[in-house]
């Protein structure tokens, strides 16, 4: 990956992870990134060792917000009285998932783990699978049912690509309520 750490490497990921959030990073080109973060095609090769190690951190960097954010609606229904229970995490994850400010970071989840199914051994090799295992530890980390974790994360992620579609809110909130109420009372 990084072929050079550095401040300067730290400073020009974090820009270009700005930039990423904007533009995505499937047609990525060095030229406009460069131009936008104040460096150049060269440097930027010098710091990640090639265009897939910049793909590759970009996407390392997305990753890092994605988890620390899914960590955080974790511990909101770690609180009491939910204390845990899937069916809150997953209302929280849904919460944070639905939040307008949090579309750029998810369209560029979904460009991730699309390019990753299409090209997995492109600079997105393994990007979706990774993201899978996450979910899953995010809505049970193994105290639950596997089958019950994997309906949770269909839920989230059909609903998630459904919101960043149509924009709809109101009627995914319904839905994803609705699901969360049915499994509630089956259990």
């Amino acid at each position: 990956m990084p072929t050079t750490a550095s401040p300067r490497r730290d400073e020009l990921l974090e820009l270009a992870y700005r930039y990423a959030l904007e533009h995505g990073v499937a047609d990525l080109s060095l030229r406009p990134l460069a131009a936008a973060v104040g460096s150049s095609p060269r440097v930027l090769l010098f710091l990640f060792g090639s265009k897939a190690g910049l793909v590759q951190a970009l996407l390392a960097r997305a990753r890092e917000d994605e988890l620390a954010l899914l960590d955080r609606a974790r511990t909101m229904a770690a609180r009491p009285p939910e204390d845990g229970d899937p069916l809150a995490v997953t209302a929280e994850v849904w919460r944070w998932l639905a939040a307008e400010e949090h579309r750029a970071l998810l369209k560029l989840w979904v460009e991730g783990y699309a390019r990753s199914l299409i090209e997995p051994d492109g600079p997105w090799g393994g990007f979706a699978e990774r993201t899978v295992g996450d979910w899953l530890d995010v809505l049970g980390e193994g105290t639950l049912d596997t089958v019950l974790r994997t309906l949770l994360l269909a839920v989230l992620r059909g609903a998630m690509l459904d919101l960043l579609a149509t924009g709809d809110v109101e009627r995914l909130d319904a839905a994803v309520s609705r699901q969360l109420e049915l499994l509630r009372s089956a259990r």
